[in-house]
């Protein structure tokens, strides 16, 4: 094994996510709910789906709640409800998962995409201002690993030239900017609860808030084929409907985020404080936590690292997982080449930095302590030297 006299003594599993150790917390909870569906054979929308909309719209803050089946179908939904449709240009940022910019060029729009602050990888409002022209018809934030863009900021310039907000909120379920929760800020705002995320489901699921009552409606018409009622259509639709067996196991989550959120805030801070006690803060650099964050939820441990590919290689080696979100930005996709080529430094730079390491709230202090070992046992061979 390379670098061995290097690596410390013993080889701990320490998995990037590990599912099965949050399910065996809650398997007593899961089971009798999944059973309680089966009994019901009510498996699409119906009475689990409409009371996760009642739980999630309290614990968001939002009046409006309606759950579809994945993150992406609530970006497409709120576009679509919007108006946007071919001629029509969308600003989102370039450092993000594909979905935000996919749905927009799925409409015939085009996606305009702008750079991100160096400190958070979040939109950079001042990139956002430049970016505004006439075209312009919505914008599309994405709060970014647990932590809300500058909500405030973004919504002050949209409000001033009359362009809606989508919050992409996909990481960030219970995330604040200013005591205000992602939810409640925008017109529109929408969540994922693909199994990765910090409140996950047992396969696909999504769900958007919406501001307006009407706009609101018109959702809820459009994620059922458009319906108003059975079998009549006043507009043309989608079948985004969430089942009742996701919205079970949702339920009994959402119980347990507030205190899984506190096991990952705390988990990141004792990463930090454990690179910052063995002298590692410059090679390993934390994302900074905004001043006008006041709950980041942690959805991943986000740092980086000059030396990313060879740290990565040599944690593997150790037995540690890490992730890359996003080894390359959406402006440099090769199905977004026929926008032209632009330059946006912070996000191609972040691209070749950026490391999530393992966080979830059942990592132990044993495992955190492990994945530090391994990284100063890297450096103090001059990393990849």
């Amino acid at each position: 094994m390379p670098w061995l006299d290097f690596a410390p003594e013993a080889v701990m599993r320490v998995p990037q996510l590990d599912l099965r150790a949050q399910y065996e917390t809650i398997r007593q909870d899961v089971e009798p709910c999944l059973l309680r569906v089966a009994e019901s054979q009510s498996f699409v929308l119906g009475p689990e789906v409409e009371a996760l909309e009642a739980e999630i719209g309290s614990y968001v803050r939002a009046e409006h709640a309606i759950a579809c089946a994945n993150g992406t179908d609530a970006l497409l939904l709120a576009l679509v409800a919007c108006g946007i449709g071919p001629g029509d240009m969308v600003i989102t940022s370039a450092f993000s998962f594909i979905a935000a910019a996919e749905v927009i060029a799925f409409l015939g729009a085009t996606p305009v995409f702008v750079d991100v602050r160096p400190d958070t990888l979040n939109l950079d409002p001042d990139a956002l201002e430049r970016a505004i022209t006439a075209r312009i018809k919505a914008i599309v934030p994405v709060d970014l690993f647990g932590q809300c863009a500058d909500m405030r900021a973004i919504l002050g310039i949209a409000d001033l030239h009359g362009i809606p907000v989508i919050e992409d909120a996909a990481q960030s379920l219970g995330a604040e900017h200013r005591g205000q929760r992602a939810g409640e800020m925008a017109p529109y705002t929408t969540f994922s609860f693909y199994p990765s995320k910090n409140l996950g489901a047992f396969g696909d699921g999504g769900l958007l808030t919406v501001r307006d009552a009407k706009q609101a409606a018109v959702v809820r018409s459009l994620r059922v084929h458009g319906e108003s009622e059975r079998y009549v259509h006043w507009q043309v639709g989608m079948n985004s409907r969430l089942d009742a067996l996701q919205a079970a196991v949702l339920r009994i989550k959402l119980q347990h985020l507030d205190d899984w959120t506190e096991r990952r805030q705390s988990h990141a801070a004792d990463y930090t404080q454990r690179l910052g006690e063995r002298g590692l803060l410059a090679q390993v650099r934390p994302l900074d936590t905004s001043p006008d964050s006041t709950r980041h939820v942690f959805n991943q441990y986000t740092v980086r690292v000059r030396q990313r590919d060879a740290l990565r290689a040599y944690l593997e080696e150790q037995g540690i997982g890490t992730a890359v979100y996003y080894p390359r930005p959406l402006h440099r996709q090769p199905c977004f080449q026929g926008l032209g080529l632009v330059s946006l430094p912070e996000s191609e730079r972040a691209a070749a930095e950026v490391l999530s390491l393992p966080l979830y709230p059942e990592l132990t202090e044993e495992q955190r302590a492990y994945v530090i070992e391994c990284i100063e046992a890297f450096y103090s061979r001059g990393g990849d030297a």
